[in-house]
């Protein structure tokens, strides 16, 4: 052993001056493991702003090949975003029980919950007061609950397959051939949306650097430019429900044969335009970073007021259909959201959208360890200050 001057050093030296050296702070491994990536965080903000737009512009399609192309364009890429960050973010998904427990949670009692409340919001708009209420049956925007809790609770079989994606692709191919899947949990989407997923879950935080690269940014403006004019033309020649990922080829009318073939020809897609809106995602902390962390309350939250500004005739002015009222409802739609991320009003609902306290209500709280139950040997002090502790 030598010193920084080449001077030997004994051993016994060595060891007592590598003991003295401060250990890592335990407290800032924690803060870095918590700090969440601003980058990630404006991605789901401008996501769940696409979401809101799209369900804003669903009332506004019929007679306008514009607004069509650019629904189209939309519905290519925002649930692939979500998905395939879900994904992302289920990495260090393990299957503990208590993992389990908080995805019951978090997940599945907002899922009774909004279940519950949109089928009463669904009886009441629709005057419809003897529509059933069904939990195996996904009513509107949470289908999406059901998917992530599938997902996630399989996201440790899929890290463990030598090829993960090939097999999700022909999960999802299989599905499009077999309308008998059912309405159950909205299998459909399930499987249809699981490449995205599991291609979450095969990222790394490099690859996100990879398409934040210049020549990236710069490369997927006329991507983007494309896609529009693809769009726009294919109003008139394509279903767009491709992109809904909820129906069988036979469903949409088309030989069985197709469906395989528009999944991977929509997955292609779709992959593509996601690289292209996280390149423009601005990667530093910017005034709607936080509005990230309320994503999934926004998407639950803003399905009632789309639902409501329909039955309650807001689309029925002629000035509406007009582009000075196309652009009006895309900044509601754009500020509603916003409202409804923020954290005031995150706090106001965390008791429906990610209700804490149900964990301990639901979920059987995990018995002491055997360390735990041994009672810990207090240190006594000698008159000299040396502990008594026979353990130290």
């Amino acid at each position: 052993m030598f010193r920084a001057d080449a001077t030997p050093v004994p051993v016994a030296t060595a060891v007592t001056e590598r003991r003295r050296q401060p250990l890592p702070s335990a407290g800032a491994g924690a803060r870095r493991v918590e700090a969440r990536d601003p980058h990630l965080d404006n991605a789901k903000y401008l996501a769940i702003l696409l979401v809101a737009t799209g369900h804003a512009w669903e009332p506004l399609r019929e007679g306008s090949r514009a607004v069509t192309a650019l629904y189209t364009l939309v519905y290519a890429f925002h649930m692939p975003v979500f998905s395939t960050l879900s994904g992302y973010f289920s990495r260090g998904f393990d299957g503990r029980p208590e993992r389990v427990g908080r995805l019951v949670t978090q997940l599945v009692v907002p899922y009774v919950i909004f279940e519950v409340a949109y089928t009463c919001l669904t009886r009441w708009t629709s005057q419809d007061p003897d529509r059933p209420l069904s939990l195996l049956d996904p009513l509107y925007l949470t289908w999406y609950l059901a998917a992530l809790f599938v997902w996630r609770l399989t996201s440790p079989v899929w890290r463990l397959l030598r090829w993960p994606m090939p097999l999700a692709l022909g999960l999802a191919m299989a599905a499009t051939v077999s309308p008998s899947i059912g309405d159950d949990l909205d299998l459909q989407r399930v499987l249809q949306f699981l490449p995205y997923f599991v291609l979450g879950l095969s990222l790394k935080p490099e690859h996100f650097e990879l398409v934040r690269r210049r020549e990236v940014r710069l490369l997927a403006v006329p991507v983007l430019g494309c896609a529009l004019a693809v769009a726009y033309w294919a109003v008139p020649r394509m279903n767009y429900a491709w992109f809904f990922h909820s129906d069988s080829a036979p469903q949409l009318g088309v030989p069985a044969w197709c469906g395989p073939v528009m999944t991977l020809a929509t997955f292609g897609c779709s992959v593509v335009l996601v690289a292209c809106f996280l390149a423009w995602v601005p990667g530093r902390r910017t005034w709607f970073t936080a509005l990230g962390a309320g994503t999934l309350g926004g998407y639950l939250l803003h399905g009632f007021v789309a639902q409501l500004a329909e039955f309650r005739g807001w689309y029925d002015g002629a000035w509406i259909r007009q582009p000075a009222g196309e652009v009006t409802v895309t900044l509601v739609a754009a500020a509603v959201m916003t409202a409804l991320c923020a954290p005031p009003v995150q706090r106001v609902f965390r008791r429906v959208t990610a209700p804490r306290s149900a964990y301990a209500l639901l979920v059987r709280q995990p018995l002491p360890s055997a360390a735990e139950r041994t009672p810990t040997v207090r240190a006594q002090r000698t008159p000299d200050g040396e502990s008594s502790n026979p353990r130290r």
